[in-house]
């Protein structure tokens, strides 16, 4: 009965089920788990398991596991978690494919919760029985009728579920029951993920022919590095439609006592997941609906959207949705206008947004020769048709139905015939009418919302953009074999120090390629002259060269702009004695000089060990700003260019790098470069733990790294 050859296909595609703490007590899950697959004719064997009665619901009752002669692919376990551990080895012992452990009072609940699931996971890795849970509401498979769950009236379809909240599954679940339009295949509750992980069950759904689009509710991740690396394969096949909780402090909490998992930060988790092609919605019920749109629909082969209207209101509401989600409204070429003039009333606007001002009040079938025209310009490669549509007959006339129906079937037509994406928004969209729904079987999805079907087409267009990205370049990491890197490095170890000396971190970014500016360390007063010497008597940075003092400036132990031997000799004093002031005890190396930076843009380019993600790369503006304005963006390493491009443009700032006030534009390519290397560095030395690049100053031409800190793990 599996349906796709899998590690899992055996447990969520089972053709044998054991109940295990079986009941003729209706209101347990162990009764109603049985009646469940009974009224839903599960083809499959069922097995009830408990001693204490002798049948269920009609079915003969095991007293044990061992009772039951033939093989069984999955036990749904109903009995209190203080059992399991045992429950899991008879398992084991019967040669149980895999267990559904229903039962909360685990991890989630505190230390010794933890210790019964390390119990019960030793008992699964010692027989290899995998595990769904512990504290998961269960799964369901609807296209085999294996419910697990107890959901009723579940519709049948190609969107499957991850969740790590029942509450949130089952109100997915009502959703689609009630709207009429939207099918399931499996859903899984992951609970607390002590064996099987969301990675694991992404790779399933990746393969499964009944899902086309899968969405997960998400609070946190035990393998967040494990999920992007599935999360790309699987997006590259299929869409994956996520909600990430834990947005706030208080949020976080509550997933964490909730599941045990660690939120971790929302900004870098949404950036990341974006990053793998997940489409992120930061609104719950925008969840199914977005889901409906990438399995109905083609991604558009750029942002250019037309807009067809019935109503100058609905159509300038849609332009300002779509202007600040990023969607482009292109000029429609004149050939385009032409044509729409030969089917409009004067008064209509031609341009886009397209009103036909009430053309269609008494011609529906108008609609489609407009549409035709606009879908023919090359400028247009999305279509989204605004207002009254399907609801005609309804406001104006019942003999308006059988041409809205007409309409629908044409719509779909046009959808084949240019293969663009059409989607349309009606204020009669809960009435539900003939002509939309003939308009969902053809494959266009329609809203209430103007703001969700702007969403929807955004989040298309989205998908679409990373699809064609993901085909130009691979983030294949580039290592650069340099004896005297991994000496910086080493020398650092064999001194017990976790940090870089800021001149050693400059010089192991040359050693990657990166630019960096000629420095000198002054171990005394006496090189001072022969240095300035060598600067050629320009203004020079000079900064304290210490293990114990990281935060230079804090210690005053940083001078700007020093000129000249005698200059030097005076700072060089003054950030000695500072340094020493400031920590009596640290260990001074001497005085690091390099050459003052012109002004230019100051940004941050930092790295650091993320405890879901690993290592993560920030952007933004650097310097002060950093801490004040907090604008950053983060992505997941290894790096791509197209990765670095997008950082560079999603900062709110972007426009302070383009040349903001007459200012020219900086060298981006530089910086992308510059994020590459230091990306294929970190990736590099498995004891690099975080870098700090802070700030880099970015010219017209080129950058100048004028502060490097890079941290090692022991």
């Amino acid at each position: 009965m599996g349906m796709i050859i899998h590690p899992l296909s055996a447990i969520l595609s089972p053709s044998s089920i054991a109940i295990i703490g079986a009941s003729n007590d209706a209101k347990k899950r162990g009764s109603q788990a049985i009646r469940q697959l009974l009224g839903d004719s599960f083809k499959g064997n069922i097995y009830p398991i408990n001693p204490k009665q002798t049948e269920i619901a009609g079915l003969p009752c095991y007293s044990s596991l061992f009772e039951v002669e033939n093989p069984i692919d999955l036990a749904l376990i109903c009995t209190p978690a203080e059992t399991i551990p045992s429950v899991i080895e008879q398992c084991g012992l019967k040669g149980v494919k895999g267990a559904v452990v229903l039962a909360g009072g685990f991890s989630e609940a505190g230390e010794q919760g933890l210790k019964l699931e390390n119990e019960m996971l030793a008992a699964a890795r010692k027989y290899g029985v995998r595990l769904i849970g512990p504290n998961t509401s269960g799964f369901f498979n609807r296209h085999i009728d294996c419910n697990l769950v107890g959901f009723n009236q579940l519709p049948k379809g190609n969107i499957g579920i991850l969740s790590q909240s029942g509450n949130m599954a089952l109100s997915l679940v009502t959703e689609g029951t009630s709207n009429g339009h939207i099918g399931f295949s499996t859903y899984v509750g992951v609970g607390n993920e002590a064996d099987i992980s969301f990675h694991e069950y992404l790779d399933y759904f990746k393969q499964d022919p009944q899902t086309d689009v899968l969405v997960a509710y998400v609070e946190g991740l035990k393998q967040g590095r494990e999920f992007l690396e599935a999360a790309k394969k699987t997006t590259l096949k299929k869409p994956i439609v996520l909600y990430k909780s834990g947005r706030t402090e208080k949020g976080q909490q509550a997933a964490k006592s909730h599941t045990g998992a660690l939120a971790g930060s929302y900004g870098v988790s949404r950036q990341v997941m974006k990053q793998a092609g997940i489409t992120v919605v930061s609104e719950s019920d925008l969840i199914l609906p977005t889901a409906e749109a990438l399995s109905l629909l083609n991604p558009p082969k750029s942002r250019r959207l037309a807009i067809l209207a019935d109503g100058g209101g609905h159509a300038t509401i849609a332009a300002d949705v779509l202007t600040d989600l990023g969607i482009d409204l292109p000029e429609l070429s004149e050939k385009t206008q032409q044509k729409l003039k030969t089917l409009l009333p004067l008064q209509a606007t031609t341009v886009n947004p397209v009103d036909v001002a009430g053309a269609t009040d008494s011609n529906p079938t108008r609609f489609i020769d407009c549409a035709r025209a606009i879908l023919a310009d090359p400028a247009v490669d999305g279509l989204l048709v605004v207002g009254l549509f399907g609801g005609y007959h309804l406001r104006f006339d019942i003999s308006l139905k059988e041409d809205e129906e007409q309409t629908a079937e044409a719509f779909g037509e046009l959808l084949k015939e240019f293969g663009k994406p059409i989607m349309l928004q009606s204020v009669y969209e809960s009435c539900q009418t003939e002509a939309l729904i003939k308009l969902r079987k053809q494959g266009i999805p329609t809203y209430s919302s103007i703001e969700t079907a702007v969403k929807c087409y955004s989040a298309l267009a989205e998908y679409g953009q990373f699809l064609s990205a993901t085909k130009q370049l691979s983030n294949t990491q580039h290592k650069v074999d340099s004896q005297e890197g991994e000496n910086i490095v080493k020398k650092a170890h064999n001194e017990e120090r976790l940090s870089l000396f800021e001149h050693e971190a400059k010089a192991l970014l040359a050693c990657h390629g990166v630019s960096i500016e000629p420095q000198l360390v002054a171990s005394n007063i006496d090189e001072l002259t022969s240095i300035a010497k060598t600067f050629n008597n320009s203004p020079v940075a000079m900064k304290v060269v210490s293990k114990n003092i990281l935060h230079k400036s804090d210690a005053g132990a940083v001078k700007l702009n020093i000129m000249g031997a005698e200059a030097m000799k005076k700072a060089f004093e003054k950030i000695i004695s500072n340094a020493n002031n400031y920590d009596p005890k640290a260990v001074i190396e001497g005085v690091l000089m390099t050459p003052m930076a012109k002004p230019g843009v100051e940004v941050i380019i930092g790295i650091v060990n993320d405890p879901q993600f690993g290592p993560v790369m920030m952007f933004g503006l650097g310097g002060v700003y950093v801490e004040v304005l907090k604008d950053v963006v983060f992505r997941a390493l290894p790096l791509t260019q197209i990765d670095a491009a997008q950082m560079l443009n999603q900062i709110k700032a972007h426009a302070i790098l383009n040349g903001a006030r007459g200012e020219a534009p900086i060298d981006k390519q530089a910086l992308i470069q510059l994020m590459m290397q230091v990306s294929d560095l970190f990736l590099q030395y498995p004891t690099m733990s975080e870098i700090d690049l802070n700030p880099v100053i970015a010219y017209p031409e080129g950058y100048s790294v004028a502060d490097a800190r890079m941290i090692l793990t022991t």
